[in-house]
């Protein structure tokens, strides 16, 4: 056989044999998702807002893949939701500089300065009650009162290997 020939068949080869695209059907729940721009983006489930330092941010829920540091304010795991009784609910988020350090101002809340969490819809008030800084092993320490709670945790601008903790009770 000549090269022509050789060449010849394995392009009718690669033609005929080309992988079919495989095309997975998902479903979605459209109350997870807005499109904008033909783009599909998870909905979020609520948002923070402390007014003091000008903070409004969204937060998705714990089996988003935008439940995360590097993205947004995160819902750590073991929290139990604002909407159950005795409720303690932890955020996390960076502080320092750049544009995911949503918690570099928690150090300026005071006791006594309000948190609003909207969550599923529904609108919760916490105070703050106190702040503390906690040596970093994986674990958040925090005393359960005996109202519902908001935890706020970042990396503490004061104490390397450090997490500052902030605690909200809701208000009555």
């Amino acid at each position: 056989m000549d090269s022509y020939k050789i060449l010849i068949l394995l392009l009718i080869l690669i033609l005929i044999y080309q992988p079919k695209k495989i095309i997975n059907k998902v479903k979605i729940e459209k109350k997870e998702i807005i499109g904008i721009n033909n783009k599909i983006q998870e909905k979020p489930i609520g948002r923070l807002e402390i007014k003091k330092i000008n903070l409004i941010k969204p937060i998705y829920k714990e089996t988003s893949r935008k439940n995360n540091v590097e993205e947004n304010i995160t819902i750590l795991n073991g929290s139990i939701s604002p909407e159950e009784s005795n409720s303690i609910f932890f955020l996390a988020a960076h502080s320092g500089s750049g544009p995911i350090a949503f918690f570099n101002n928690l150090d300026q809340l005071t006791e006594g300065d309000q948190v609003i969490l909207i969550y599923k819809n529904n609108h919760y008030q916490y105070i703050v009650k106190n702040k503390w800084n906690q040596r970093k092993d994986g674990t958040i320490h925090v005393p359960k009162e005996k109202e519902n709670q908001l935890i706020l945790t970042t990396c503490s601008k004061d104490k390397k290997g450090y997490q500052f903790i902030i605690n909200c009770i809701k208000k009555s």
